[in-house]
């Protein structure tokens, strides 16, 4: 797996990386469109046009029976590009002027004996708000995983408060495009709650908005949520009543809600979506569907018009989309 970058046009593609191990985790700088990344436990820096690779961070080995202290993982830039954060240890910020890293939350972890140690709480970076004021991160616990929202400004953290069985953290969670909150959506049914939350940035407070629970017997998911900057929620949605199989997801969109004037903006059926990447406008969505139920990373990425236009297939496998500048 490799970093490659589809250009405006729609077909035109190039390869950016070319390690000879599996690049794991990758961030685009929306200044200059430069890429950090990280393989081998290194966390890599390289030019939009793939030149000038260097490394910024070497975590050495990785300790097999503890992996979570020496690992490198989820680069995030800045808004501005002058800064990185990054997993290592804790919460790390590279800064490029100086090409130091500040530790500045610091991962918890208790040691069990004969070498072994147990994460109490661990941090990593997820995104950056759209006004760049602060990163939501991800806390990792020994079973599951939560959200929290970072101040880098304060150094403050703020804690997720209610939402008992939301699932909200990861790849689940999006900044709305104000900054002022952030919406996680769970399609999945098990240890967490399937349904969809907003989190008030400001406090940490959660609000459910839609109950997994449907009652008889039935069950509503949703997915990849976004607050658009016309006011109005884009997601994917379904009520079903089998909590063991893939839903037959469709795209809708709501007031902030999820719930008042919900409509169905699309007759397709995106049971086998996989991830999905919001245009900022909310005009268009490219999502990533796979050809059977058994594939639960990636697939063919195609644009999916809100207006009725066809849909237009970029690649035929694609994961861990992001937006250039």
């Amino acid at each position: 797996m490799q970093v490659f970058r589809i250009e405006s046009d729609g077909t035109t593609q190039r390869q950016i990386t070319s390690e000879p191990v599996s690049v794991s985790d990758y961030d685009v700088s929306l200044v200059d469109g430069s890429v950090a990344y990280v393989a081998n436990n290194q966390l890599l820096y390289i030019n939009a046009d793939g030149s000038e690779r260097r490394v910024l961070v070497d975590g050495g080995t990785v300790d097999p029976n503890n992996p979570f202290i020496s690992t490198i993982s989820s680069p995030v830039f800045s808004l501005d590009g002058l800064t990185l954060a990054y997993g290592y240890k804790g919460l790390q910020i590279y800064s490029f002027s100086v090409d130091e890293s500040e530790l500045v939350i610091e991962n918890q972890i208790d040691e069990v004996g004969d070498g072994l140690f147990v994460p109490r709480e661990l941090y990593a970076p997820e995104r950056y708000s759209p006004d760049g004021t602060k990163l939501l991160i991800t806390l990792g616990y020994y079973e599951g995983a939560s959200s929290a929202i970072y101040d880098p400004a304060t150094n403050a953290l703020v804690r997720l408060n209610g939402g008992e069985g939301a699932l909200i953290c990861c790849d689940d969670t999006e900044w709305s495009s104000d900054s002022s909150s952030v919406y996680a959506a769970n399609p999945a049914m098990g240890m967490f709650s399937s349904g969809l939350w907003r989190v008030d940035a400001a406090t940490g407070e959660v609000t459910t908005l839609i109950q997994g629970d449907a009652g008889g017997g039935n069950y509503n998911v949703a997915d990849e949520a976004y607050l658009a900057p016309d006011g109005q929620l884009y997601f994917f949605f379904a009520t079903f009543t089998q909590p063991d199989v893939r839903p037959l997801l469709q795209l809708v969109r709501s007031e902030a809600d999820g719930v008042t004037g919900r409509t169905v903006l699309s007759q397709a059926d995106f049971q086998l979506l996989n991830e999905a990447l919001w245009a900022p406008d909310a005009s268009f969505v490219v999502a990533a569907l796979v050809p059977t139920p058994d594939i639960y990373q990636g697939g063919q990425a195609e644009i999916v018009y809100l207006d009725g236009r066809p849909n237009v297939v970029l690649t035929p496998s694609a994961q861990q989309m992001k937006w250039g500048p």
